[in-house]
């Protein structure tokens, strides 16, 4: 089958201008014209299908574009991983209709749930937003299978495993504050954030690694996003904390967990 761009838009659900502005993008292109008019054919009709499986997922177009032109780019590898994405997306909001479910039981005072209960399916959430937002990094950098043991870690976190993280997270930021303040990674409170995270790391990891800890401290610097998140700390925080875990895993002599 062939269609106009009008035809393409309506088969798709989108506008003529977002497929418009697709191409403009370089996501999708058509050399074809009949009368002027662009002419999309089963190619473009299956690249329009990905490229809006991509979109779904909550990937931005920069990295649609270069997941489509990389050497490495299979359609049914690809097809199959959107599959289990979409699996476990529908995993976790079963659980959530569930645990709103009876939580709202709960409310009518039909039954009592256990505080396990009422947590079930959020750990989930969690998971599916970090995968969302690091999962493609993460699993390049520390493989599927350790990723994989980390999430099922999460996973098995009961609510005051929750709480206890939570207290955790709170007592680090504030320590990496006070380190900061110093404005000396090799000093005492700086290393005292660095071994406060490294226990907070040893809530998903299985094994330490100083090498592991360090190249994740890099990506602080180097990736946007952490960057953002730690200098909302205090503006620079990105970098003296890689600086100061630089200075901590040099003097690390063991590789297991404390």
């Amino acid at each position: 089958m062939e269609y106009t761009i009008q035809k393409m838009a309506a088969l798709a659900g989108i506008t003529t201008r977002t497929l418009r502005y697709y191409e403009s993008f370089g996501l999708i292109k058509t050399e074809r014209r009949t009368s002027g008019y662009r002419i999309y054919g089963q190619t473009e009709v299956d690249r329009l299908q990905l490229i809006l499986f991509f979109r779904e997922l909550g990937m931005s177009l920069e990295t649609i574009r270069g997941t489509l032109a990389s050497d490495y780019f299979d359609r049914s590898r690809i097809l199959r991983e959107h599959l289990a994405l979409l699996h476990s997306r529908k995993e976790q909001l079963d659980k959530l209709i569930i645990n709103v479910e009876k939580t709202i039981d709960e409310q009518e005072g039909r039954i009592t749930m256990t505080d396990s209960e009422k947590f079930e399916g959020l750990s989930q959430k969690m998971i599916d937003e970090n995968e969302k937002k690091y999962g493609k990094e993460t699993r390049i950098r520390y493989g599927e299978e350790a990723v994989d043991r980390a999430n099922q870690k999460l996973k098995k976190m009961t609510n005051e495993d929750h709480r206890r993280l939570e207290a955790l997270c709170l007592e680090l930021n504030e320590t990496i504050k006070a380190a900061f303040e110093t404005g000396d990674p090799a000093s005492l409170p700086a290393q005292q954030a660095c071994e406060l995270h490294k226990k907070w790391l040893m809530n998903y990891w299985d094994t330490y690694s100083k090498e592991s800890h360090m190249a994740l401290a890099q990506s602080y610097a180097d990736d946007a996003r952490f960057t953002a998140y730690y200098d909302k700390i205090a503006p620079g925080c990105a970098v003296f904390l890689r600086d100061a875990i630089r200075i901590y895993t040099a003097g690390t002599q063991t590789e297991d967990a404390k």
